[in-house]
């Protein structure tokens, strides 16, 4: 058995064929897991969802912004924005289906000495703390509650955590520092607003990989979320998102050999390095 991490698919699902013809992937005996962003601004979100779902145990997603963005979007929780691509989705005859399969899958996989999660972790938690948190948030999206959960999940603060912290506060921390964390002050301030790269960012401002005193270095974290940062396998990471959905490429890994696979990407939209 090999296990497969590709980066952010936002709809692409010629690509995804593509990067798993390159993988020689097996469903019968590999399994494939993803780092969120299934969905949106690529053209055919729904054949992803459907593509993913009937692969059964053999997928192992993690949650990604745009996936709870089509959550929040489904169940009227938030309003649409103008720019996504989620019409397949949300006028198909199975979408009730396709959301509940989707709000089941989990926020954070962890396997071996493998972390999966979207965008990163907190330094201060440990590998262990963090999949407690994100059960946290799994059993809000798998709960009789979960539309009243997202409808209060949206907003920037707070930028740090505490395990003091309570309801909603608490569940909003977690989910963004999984789902939209890039960047943070050295002191471990979450900086949700930058999006670029590594090499232009202000002074005192350093990727969330490299906060002093990370405790999840006990694991290799594989995450996406960053097409600015690109591939990246250093740090103790290794970030997978490389601009499928801008028209760059998408980028897979073997678990058990590191070997990387790339396949080129047409563009779905027009890059803006927005969430």
């Amino acid at each position: 058995m090999a296990r497969y991490v590709v980066g952010d698919l936002q709809g692409q699902f010629d690509s995804l064929l593509e990067i798993l013809r390159a993988c020689d992937f097996d469903p019968e005996s590999d399994r494939l897991w993803l780092c969120g962003d299934l969905v949106n601004r690529g053209k055919s979100n729904l054949q992803v969802l459907r593509y993913l779902r009937d692969l059964g145990d053999a997928c192992v997603p993690v949650l990604g912004n745009h996936d709870f963005y089509l959550l929040g979007v489904a169940c009227g929780a938030i309003k649409r924005s103008g720019d996504d691509s989620l019409d397949d989705v949300l006028e198909a005859p199975d979408r009730d289906d396709l959301i509940d399969w989707l709000r089941a899958q989990p926020l954070m996989h962890v396997e071996d000495d493998f972390a999966l999660v979207h965008a990163g972790l907190l330094a201060e938690w440990t590998v262990t703390k963090a999949t407690a948190l994100a059960a946290e948030v799994e059993s809000e999206l798998r709960g009789a509650r979960w539309r009243e959960f997202l409808a209060e999940l949206w907003g920037g603060k707070p930028t740090r955590w505490s395990d003091n912290l309570r309801g909603v506060d608490r569940l909003r921390v977690i989910v963004n520092a999984m789902c939209r964390m890039r960047m943070c002050a050295t002191d471990g301030e979450m900086l949700l607003k930058y999006k670029g790269g590594i090499a232009d960012a202000p002074t005192g401002v350093v990727p969330w990989f490299r906060v002093p005193g990370r405790q999840s270095l006990t694991h290799t974290v594989f995450c996406g979320h960053w097409s600015a940062l690109g591939f990246h396998d250093d740090d103790g990471i290794v970030a997978l998102d490389t601009g499928c959905v801008w028209g760059r490429s998408l980028t897979a890994i073997r678990l058990e050999d590191r070997q990387v696979f790339s396949v080129p990407c047409p563009a779905a939209a027009v890059p803006d390095l927005s969430e």
